[in-house]
């Protein structure tokens, strides 16, 4: 079992800028594919495989958001450019024993609580 927790939401203008952070830790992430989702539907957003070279992202963030990850700190970012106040969300990182791009919240075993992106207008 892998525990995550979320940090980096908060308050920003819409076209600003956030980064997010995803810290595990009791297992080492380099085996779980690692994404974002958000609002309680854990709609997709964004995923990474263990390498992290390969990645994908919802048409809604696609060439807006990066997700990365750092396999030595055991950690994932999702970097949020150009917000907009359609953005708003809880955003939660989950992790999937499977090598493999999986946008189904189902597909993931663990998650974060949870950090909450507001994009004023």
């Amino acid at each position: 079992q892998v525990q995550l927790v979320e940090s980096g939401g908060g308050l920003v203008q819409a076209g600003g800028s956030l980064r997010l952070s995803c810290a595990a830790s009791g297992r080492a992430v380099n085996r779980y594919t690692m994404a974002w989702f958000r609002q309680t539907a854990r709609r997709f957003v964004a995923a990474i495989n263990w390498s992290g070279n390969s990645t994908t992202y919802s048409d809604s963030v696609k060439g807006r958001f990066t997700i990365s990850r750092d396999n030595a700190k055991n950690t994932v970012y999702l970097q949020m450019n150009s917000l907009k106040p359609e953005d708003t969300a809880v955003y939660f990182c989950g992790a999937s024993p499977e090598d493999f791009l999986n946008i189904w919240p189902e597909e993931y075993t663990d998650w974060g609580q949870g950090t909450q992106v507001t994009v004023s207008s």
